[in-house]
């Protein structure tokens, strides 16, 4: 592939700044890559993108303030309809259309404001993410921000913007502000700085695709060139198929290690000097598993091991939990117990608390069940996998404090009576895997789902069927799903009872 410079038809846009933010790759292959190597679009992604624009005419609808509505113009229309309704200063336009040099935006609505013009986007999911760790309504989240950005830098560009911020309207129809200069962290860059920074490594990208290089990444299994990618990466053994050795670490180290048996074949004790080593952003703690990793995929009999010996919690019962939650209704709709009594599996059963209906009653209902089955079995060791249920406990008490205090909540998810075991899998154990997902852990020990494609992202779409539908079947066909995820997680932590500690293999 020749090297390509940027064109007007390879604008930055709100689309590509977003896709860049996930895996700058996407954008080089959405350019250059060859159509038939993608994969077909899934019924999740089909389902997240009639939800927004359906989700876009609702708020739409019920602003009930007069606006100049410019969605049923053309492309080329629309720009010179947008200009037209700035010059006469209407006070409220819809789906607008604006370039200038380099970049080319579509806000959602333009408001004036101040004297000038702001960009309000309108967003099917939570305006804000994190908020779990004191954090009431957590930070702005950096995919929705750059795009504000990429607008008010066009309005900036155009002498018509009322300040250096923009909104989003989301899930709730809530209006949120994002001021772009204000830092996410005491840390972290500000928005704008962000969206500097986005925008320049997304022009090199533009300006040059065939250079840019496939990392693998949690975002690649809605992307439609996750399969080209990953063939790409297998023959080239990239260092990214490493668990948690990502594009950032890759492209340090991929000077000295360009691929996995570079790694695997290394002394890396000269790439040390105390906690530090020449690689940018790699400790030595990190370097020294990545190290073991890229061993552990090119050894001839791969299995895993113990990095070191483990002190598992011992209970009576066991209660192996795991939710099911819809972002786009920012519900928590089901509750999965497979409750074990003295390891024995024979003794398994499982307990689905499912919602009624859609409405913020049903929710509370399932949370207040779940919570007093967890109350059945005051002794139990609670089994999870990562903190996701722990946050949205949090944020279910918050919303329906009746139900559980939050001394309560916080005990259920602390030790000695929980166990996260996706914490004891990434830090004490080393599997052959490129992963450490459940579902591909336990895939690994011979488990199998059910059902023939097993995901949190279709079971979102199957619970939108039913919540329009109100099937049975499809009811059942999350439980059965939720369940098997249940028992995935005995799976593994059966399996790593049972493993040696060891140092780790040599390779061939």
């Amino acid at each position: 592939m020749a090297a390509q410079r940027a064109t007007v038809t390879q604008r930055i846009t709100a689309s590509r700044l977003y896709s860049h933010l996930a895996c700058s790759h996407r954008v080089a292959m959405d350019v250059v890559g060859d159509p038939a190597q993608r994969d077909p679009v899934g019924p999740f992604l089909q389902l997240l993108w009639e939800r927004g624009i359906a989700h876009e005419r609702d708020v739409v609808s019920a602003l009930g303030l007069p606006l100049t509505d410019l969605s049923m113009l053309s492309a080329d229309e629309k720009e010179a309809a947008t200009r037209a309704a700035i010059g006469r200063r209407e006070p409220l336009i819809y789906s607008g259309r604006l370039s200038i040099d380099e970049l080319l935006g579509e806000p959602d609505l333009l408001r004036l404001e101040n004297g000038g013009y702001v960009a309000i986007d309108i967003k099917s999911g939570a305006g804000r993410e994190g908020g779990d760790e004191g954090e009431e309504e957590g930070r702005p989240k950096k995919s929705y921000g750059v795009q504000i950005a990429l607008y008010t830098d066009i309005l900036g560009r155009m002498n018509i913007s009322a300040g250096r911020y923009g909104y989003i309207r989301d899930v709730h129809n809530r209006e949120l502000r994002y001021d772009l200069d204000r830092k996410l962290g005491p840390k972290s860059d500000s928005l704008w700085e962000i969206y500097l920074n986005a925008r320049a490594e997304l022009i090199a990208t533009l300006e040059a695709p065939n250079l840019s290089l496939p990392a693998l990444s949690s975002c690649c299994k809605q992307c439609v060139w996750s399969s080209a990618c990953f063939a790409t990466l297998k023959q080239s053994q990239d260092l990214t198929l490493i668990p948690e050795l990502g594009r950032t670490a890759r492209d340090a180290m991929r000077d000295e290690f360009p691929a996995l048996k570079d790694l695997a074949s290394a002394n890396v004790e000269r790439f040390i000097k105390g906690g530090q080593t020449r690689f940018r952003g790699v400790g030595a703690r990190r370097l020294r598993r990545f190290h073991q990793r890229a061993a552990l995929q090119l050894s001839r009999e791969p299995a895993p091991y113990l990095t070191r010996a483990i002190e598992w919690p011992v209970a009576g019962t066991q209660l192996f939990l795991d939710i099911e939650t819809d972002p786009m209704r920012d519900l928590c709709y089901l509750h999965g117990f497979v409750v074990r009594d003295g390891g024995d599996n024979s003794s398994e059963r499982f307990h689905g608390v499912f919602m009624e209906d859609l409405s913020h009653g049903a929710e509370r209902d399932a949370f207040a069940d779940a919570m007093a089955l967890v109350r059945q079995h005051p002794d139990a060791i609670l089994v999870h996998y990562s903190k996701y249920e722990r946050t949205h406990y949090r944020k279910l008490r918050e919303k329906y404090p009746e139900v559980a205090t939050e001394i309560e909540i916080e005990q259920l998810f602390a030790g000695p009576r929980a166990l996260d075991l996706y914490e004891k899998v990434r830090t004490d154990s080393e599997w052959p895997t490129h992963d450490f997902s459940v579902k591909t852990l336990a895939k690994f020990c011979g488990f199998a789902w059910r059902d023939a494609d097993p995901s949190g992202a279709s079971s979102i779409e199957w619970f939108d069927q039913w919540a329009r539908s109100g099937d049975p079947a499809l009811r059942q066909r999350l439980l059965e799903y939720n369940e098997d995820d249940c028992r995935a997680m005995r799976v593994v932590l059966d399996a790593m009872r049972e493993f040696a500690v060891s140092g780790g293999p040599g390779i061939d």
